[in-house]
């Protein structure tokens, strides 16, 4: 996990290996040659991708309230602490778009180019759009333009605006060589080497053109998105993954404790150990996907039930849950997503996983803050990720354990990178911006549909009577309650008239849970938290204050879009109103600080340039980038 390379300064190793021909001709030494055929970079190139799964757990996740941890780094509280900074925490992606892929993708895509293998070029240019997405709505600014010039030892920052523009251009280079005729007989080539879609060229373009979706749907908040970017994505949604046999998942061969490495098997699976009992669901995913989300009264504490009627849901609920809601004994209204997404600790020797009285009666109980696995009923402990209370152990330690995990929490689980739902969901929200609410539900109800199908593919139930992991519902008891869920009032039944906002955004969140969190964390960002603010963007004064608390919006303000979600430093919420670090100045986190390995120990001249917040100020973590401004960043 630890890695401890130095990033934008590859070039710096170029330059050195170009003066070495006068000694050494590396062409001759075949453990170390400077040229390999195109499509052999690819492998590596896909397999780099697992580096974005520590991101998630360590910094994205506690941020997006969908995970709690106790590890300490900071991140779950919104700020950088720098103690962390040895660590990488965070800064994973970074390394791996400018050094794991890097040259090597540049490499290929010139190449491949070169020799006239289209295809591989193509599918070189949708790889690289979409690690770039994914860096830009991680970081914001970074270096683009001078990033492989070998003759510099600094490199400038570039607007997230021009890196936004690169990778919509990449993804159309990347279309444009996927429609190419391909006359290149690949043989086994792309089949053993990509690991997402096995060299098909139809789904590769479908995936580029959902970069150009992604990219575009996180600014939907722009006041212009509706005119200028709203057109551009609902066409390409319409070219992009169309159903769940598109989703880009990133192939893993698994073995357990048998592999020669470790890092063979998934970096959230039980081997490894990297989840342990350090990460846990949040309450807030609980109360979404059971649909108790609570009531708070105006002192922000929740209402409790006179009298209890019920010992796990102990308080007064929101009148108008989004996901789901209690009613597990009528048709449709209970979302058999949660018995797979989130972890329970019922039914432990998975003697009912076929039985849907008992699956729908499973508890589940998450952290009551981003850091800490207490629940805020105070009844139960929260389960660790593989659905027990008791520390982890995997299949090499014999019985009882968590196995090799379950769902994609699984020594051989995909790597997932995007999905049909998402897509759909984008599409949904474009459509809701433009006033066009027929075509938004319509898609509305295919996201759904598409991610109760992603949801059960990765299932991998759990035995009998046996103490040994997997996931506690069969596939054919899922589809079932699948079916009937989206039958019932939260997708068919909801109606045209009914639709709102928080619908799709909140079945969006769900859908991306956990996989996905760099998206719902953007979602989050450009809705702003939800926090209360007046003019464009909220700032000092105008959202949050000197004693660092949040004013957000209760839910029952109609523009509010993420329903029970609370900010870690909401004022008055309880259990959410713990001021954040004194270094955010009060605001919430809004980025993640580059790579301290090397930005901050050799680029910092540039660092010092950024505005509005210099990349050397304190509270750089909590500069709004330009995707979350309605208009442009502004000058201070």
């Amino acid at each position: 996990m630890k890695k401890y390379i130095l990033i934008p300064f590859l070039s710096l190793l170029m330059l050195f290996n170009t003066g070495c021909d006068d000694y050494l001709d590396v062409n001759n030494n075949v453990d170390a040659p400077d040229y390999v055929e195109d499509y052999l970079y690819l492998s590596g190139i896909i397999q780099s991708y697992q580096d974005i799964s520590f991101d998630l757990m360590n910094a994205i996740l506690p941020m997006t309230s969908m995970w709690t941890t106790t590890n300490g780094y900071g991140f779950a509280d919104h700020f950088w602490r720098k103690g962390a900074a040895s660590s990488d925490s965070g800064q994973l992606i970074w390394r791996t778009i400018y050094w794991g892929q890097g040259m090597n993708l540049e490499n290929m895509i010139n190449q491949a180019i070169a020799a006239g293998h289209w295809r591989l070029a193509g599918i070189g240019y949708a790889i690289k759009a979409h690690s770039w997405d994914v860096l830009a709505k991680v970081y914001a600014e970074a270096p683009l333009k001078q990033v492989f010039d070998t003759e510099r030892t600094r490199f400038d920052y570039d607007s997230q605006a021009d890196i936004y523009e690169a990778v919509r251009g990449w993804a159309k280079e990347a279309i444009k060589y996927l429609e190419m005729d391909d006359p290149t007989v690949y043989g086994t080539k792309l089949t053993d080497n990509d690991w997402i879609y096995k060299g098909d060229a139809a789904k590769w373009k479908r995936f580029a053109y959902g970069v150009i979706v992604r990219n575009l749907a996180s600014l939907s908040n722009k006041k212009d998105f509706a005119t200028k970017y709203a057109d551009e994505l609902i066409a390409a949604a319409n070219n992009a993954l169309v159903s769940s046999a598109d989703d880009a998942m990133v192939q893993v061969a698994g073995g357990s404790g048998s592999v020669l490495f470790s890092g063979y098997n998934n970096a959230w699976g039980t081997q490894r150990g990297n989840l342990g009992s350090t990460f846990f669901q949040n309450d807030y995913m609980v109360q979404l996907m059971t649909g108790t989300i609570p009531k708070y009264g105006e002192n922000g504490r929740r209402l409790k039930q006179d009298p209890v009627l019920n010992p796990y849901y102990q308080y007064e609920l929101l009148e108008q849950q989004i996901i789901t809601d209690t009613l597990i004994n009528e048709a449709g209204h209970y979302d058999p997503r949660v018995a797979v997404k989130l972890s329970t600790a019922s039914d432990p020797e998975y003697l009912y996983i076929d039985n849907a009285d008992s699956v729908k009666a499973h508890q589940y109980y998450g952290g009551r803050t981003n850091t800490t696995r207490a629940n805020p009923g105070g009844i139960a402990t929260t389960p660790q990720l593989y659905g027990r209370i008791e520390a982890v152990k995997n299949s090499t330690t014999g019985n009882p354990n968590d196995g090799i995990g379950r769902w994609i929490f699984r020594d051989n689980a995909p790597y997932v990178l995007m999905t049909s739902a998402e897509i759909k969901f984008c599409l949904a929200e474009a459509y809701w911006k433009k006033g066009d609410k027929a075509n938004a539900y319509k898609a509305f109800k295919e996201a759904v549909k598409n991610d109760l199908d992603f949801t059960v593919k990765p299932l991998y139930p759990g035995t009998k009577g046996i103490i040994g992991g997997g996931d506690k519902i069969t596939a054919s008891l899922y589809n079932s309650l699948a079916n009937q869920y989206y039958a019932g009032p939260y997708v068919e039944g909801l109606g045209e008239n009914n639709l709102t906002l928080s619908h799709i955004m909140l079945q969006k969140y769900v859908a991306l849970y956990p996989w996905g969190g760099i998206e719902a964390w953007t979602d989050l960002r450009k809705y702003h938290y939800d926090i209360v603010y007046s003019g464009e963007y909220p700032s000092k004064g105008n959202g949050w204050d000197d004693i660092r608390l949040i004013d957000t919006k209760r839910d029952e303000d109609p523009t509010k879009v993420f329903k029970g979600f609370f900010l870690g430093a909401s004022r008055d919420i309880e259990f959410r109103n713990a001021a954040f670090n004194i270094d955010n100045d009060g605001s919430p986190c809004y980025r993640i600080r580059p790579r301290y390995n090397s930005e901050y120990m050799w680029n910092i001249e540039s660092l010092e340039k950024l505005k509005p917040i210099s990349g050397m100020a304190p509270n750089y973590q909590c500069s709004i980038p330009w995707f979350a401004y309605p208009g442009e960043v502004p000058a201070n």
